[in-house]
């Protein structure tokens, strides 16, 4: 006796599967980008990344590509609105909006769009374990297949000159980023960037999980590292922005969700 018939398996072209949105004009783009800003700022401050007035993402417009959405300084990550953003020219200036914003973000962060045409969004937080690795003037090693998402993708800035206000430090810390996606600033923090801010502010809460990780390992005994040959094929499989776009849409959904007001 025949048990009951298997179900058959959907064809794959009926399952979802979220990839980045095209746009049909530069107004929904850009509106895309200042949502998904105020969304990772957001996530930013939900997971204790915010410090002071220290820490800031930023996002080029995607049709004056030298002028740059920022959040507003002094504002809590967790209250920022897409109504809030601000946009700021190549000169520091605010073009639209109701707020300053913070001249350091501004010069570190211009430096790096000037330099990387190819990058639409740059975070950088004074968060907990990147400053610790920082403090060590060391790089992510390959010891966790996330970590190995970073393997010779980031640099070290290795210096500090205080608050970062100086248009050629801005551009120092540029080039030692050159074309990677992350980097280690000496004694500071950690920067990523990334082809749209999803992929940015994914880079960035991936390393510092992979700093947090390493500290703890090294603290818990002498971590193995993975050997170069798989570190590089493991970078080619989840290094790629697109990788980082779809990594972060859990995080965008729960925020995007739970906290509409987000969009306002």
């Amino acid at each position: 006796m025949h048990g009951p018939t298997p179900p058959l398996p959907l064809p794959t072209d009926q399952l979802r599967f979220a990839m980045p949105p095209m746009f049909d004009s530069v107004a929904d783009e850009r509106r895309h980008r200042k949502e998904r800003l105020a969304g990772a700022l957001r996530i930013f401050g939900r997971t204790g990344l915010e410090d002071g007035v220290s820490g800031h993402i930023t996002a080029r417009d995607p049709e004056f590509t030298d002028c740059f959405w920022v959040n507003p300084f002094g504002m809590p990550f967790k209250h920022v609105t897409v109504g809030d953003l601000v946009l700021v020219n190549q000169d520091g200036q605010v073009v639209e909006g109701r707020y300053h914003v913070n001249q350091a973000a501004f010069t570190v962060h211009a430096q790096v769009h000037a330099a990387r045409p190819d990058v639409v969004a740059v975070a950088h937080c004074h968060s907990v374990y990147g400053r610790a690795l920082a403090a060590l003037g060391e790089l992510i090693d390959p010891i966790t297949q996330e970590s190995c998402a970073f393997y010779e993708d980031v640099a070290l800035y290795d210096a500090y000159t205080g608050v970062t206000v100086d248009i050629e430090e801005g551009r120092r810390i540029a080039e030692a980023l050159g074309s990677r996606k992350a980097l280690v600033l000496r004694n500071h923090g950690t920067l990523t960037v990334g082809d749209s801010v999803d992929a940015a502010a994914w880079w960035f809460l991936s390393m510092e999980r992979s700093c947090q990780v390493q500290l703890t390992a090294r603290a818990a005994g002498r971590p193995v590292l993975i050997d170069h040959k798989q570190a590089v094929a493991t970078r080619e499989q989840l290094g790629g922005d697109l990788v980082a776009w779809i990594n972060y849409q859990p995080l965008w959904q729960d925020i995007s969700r739970s906290e509409p007001d987000l969009l306002s």
